[in-house]
């Protein structure tokens, strides 16, 4: 049996809005075709992770709070997380998590909370804390040469600036700022956004690509996944982007 590797970044600091249900999703899409899908936590005082070790890594969303918090820890990992991403580990970042990886944010207070550094955009909050780029959200996106409209719920105060490869066209909704016509950030194998819903189960062809990947990189062959019966997905899609169209 196939298998892979998935390490969890601070699951007990963030996690809004049900971003965990994107491993969920991960796991019953591999499952259905016999892969087995490994998770393990990693959190403060834990014991130093490899993250090369993984096929996929993952971190979810969390308030300004949270992501002072864990700043000093992660960034002591800062190396190890860069070689992981040039060694081809797959990231998924969620909201905090996504903001986290730039160069710096910068709360309402003014307060910089030190990034990664691992990419170069930085992010900065919105001054008067009851603006925030909040609602549902569509973007085109071209991943695996596969053209497809991603769909997601946004809710963020932060404003990214200085993304140079965005995961996607905004269609309906802000990005990575108020208005904006881009949002998130993506390479070959990094996927970081500001969709919540959770991400992976409004958009089945996301957590299939992520899992090709993943599989064709372990196993260095042409793998070709099982077709799963997502009429129901795709009939809950239409019907949103549909009443999107009308708003």
């Amino acid at each position: 049996m196939k298998e892979l590797k998935l390490l969890y970044l601070y699951p007990d600091m963030l996690e809004l809005y049900g971003d965990y249900g994107n491993i969920q999703v991960l796991k019953y899409r591999m499952e259905k075709r016999g892969i087995a899908l490994i998770v393990d936590k990693y959190s403060i005082e834990d014991e130093e992770p490899d993250f090369s070790a993984y096929d996929i890594i993952f971190a979810g969303g969390g308030a300004d709070n949270e992501q002072t918090i864990l700043s000093d820890d992660l960034i002591k990992y800062k190396d190890n997380i860069r070689k992981a991403i040039d060694s081809g580990t797959f990231f998924l970042l969620i909201c905090g998590a996504y903001q986290l990886f730039g160069k710096y944010y910068k709360g309402v207070e003014g307060n910089v909370i030190p990034g990664l550094e691992v990419f170069g955009y930085y992010t900065e909050a919105e001054p008067d804390r009851k603006k925030r780029c909040i609602g549902n959200i569509v973007i085109d996106v071209n991943i695996g040469n596969i053209q497809t409209k991603v769909i997601g719920f946004e809710n963020h105060g932060g404003q990214t600036y200085n993304v140079n490869s965005p995961f996607g066209k905004v269609v309906y909704g802000n990005g990575n700022k108020f208005e904006d016509s881009i949002e998130g950030f993506m390479k070959e194998n990094v996927i970081a956004t500001y969709l919540h819903g959770p991400l992976l189960s409004k958009n089945p062809v996301i957590a299939d690509h992520i899992i090709s990947y993943c599989l064709q990189r372990k196993y260095k062959e042409n793998i070709e996944l099982e077709k799963l019966d997502d009429t129901f997905e795709e009939k809950c899609r239409e019907q949103l982007l549909e009443k999107f169209k009308k708003e």
